[in-house]
């Protein structure tokens, strides 16, 4: 097995456990509301979708940044229970539409039965991995992902990707952690750190080459220091909150030609 698929198949195994309820993430629960509330989601944001979408994986909130309008598509890379897609879907409105895509089969059924009961016939859920999009192109407004896209070992297929699907003058919103001192390779070689969003993340001057080689503009990557305080309790005797923070990532595809030119 190449390298890479072996670090997507072990944070695969890791996530289906956590979609299952078997173990949680990092040291947390796989349910933990309060810390939801930590990333800058609302009591009201967290009661209005169903209980098991919400599983304490995230590092932000891209619902944030995102500015979402009624009537545009999105998609969630990494969509885990649907939390964050449930949540697009209330903004969108039913004029809109909502795609997840995750590359975890047990994750996708938790997430299809979560919309199930929840009613939200315009949010849709696809087995896929993020470096290879089962999406068409340039058919989404916005494209949101919280604390996955560090997982990839393919960051630049990734961005690549969102590139293709983005409409023209579309846009990323993304919560996601960034490294803020060298990662050893002891840690790098650690698959727990790994599923924890430490080992693979990447630091902001990659994230922004990255970007910018796949064609974005107006990048903006905002490290978040406050993030350390809960940072800090994903992997116990690393101090890994010296090692990576959560940031939001924005970032647009140009407009055409054509889109400029209309009145």
């Amino acid at each position: 097995m190449k390298p890479d698929e072996t670090v997507r198949d072990a944070v695969r195994q890791v996530y289906a456990q956590v979609a299952e309820g078997a173990r949680g993430c990092c040291g947390k629960p796989a349910v933990e509301p309060t810390a939801a509330q930590a990333l800058g989601y609302s009591p009201e944001e967290l009661a209005s979708v169903p209980r098991d979408a919400e599983m304490g994986l995230g590092c932000g909130n891209p619902q944030a940044i995102a500015a979402l309008q009624a009537g545009e598509t999105v998609l969630d890379l990494g969509s885990g229970g649907g939390f964050d897609c449930f949540l697009a879907a209330r903004q969108v409105g039913r004029s809109g539409k909502v795609i997840g895509v995750d590359m975890t089969p047990e994750m996708v059924a938790r997430a299809r039965a979560n919309a199930l009961r929840g009613d939200y016939p315009n949010v849709e859920f696809r087995l896929g991995e993020i470096e290879r999009l089962p999406v068409a192109d340039s058919s989404v407004d916005v494209i949101l992902s919280n604390c996955v896209i560090n997982l990839s070992p393919e960051k630049e297929k990734v961005f690549a990707e969102a590139f293709r699907v983005l409409k023209p003058g579309g846009r990323l919103a993304i919560s996601d952690v960034v490294a803020i001192a060298p990662i050893s390779k002891a840690m790098k070689k650690d698959a727990a750190l790994h599923a924890c969003c430490i080992a693979g993340a990447a630091s902001v001057a990659e994230i922004e080459e990255a970007l910018a080689a796949a064609g974005f503009e107006e990048i903006c990557v905002e490290p978040k220091p406050e993030s350390r305080e809960f940072i800090r309790h994903w992997a116990s005797g690393f101090h890994v909150e010296d090692y990576v923070v959560s940031a939001t990532i924005e970032a647009l595809k140009p407009a055409s030609m054509h889109e400029v030119l209309l009145p």
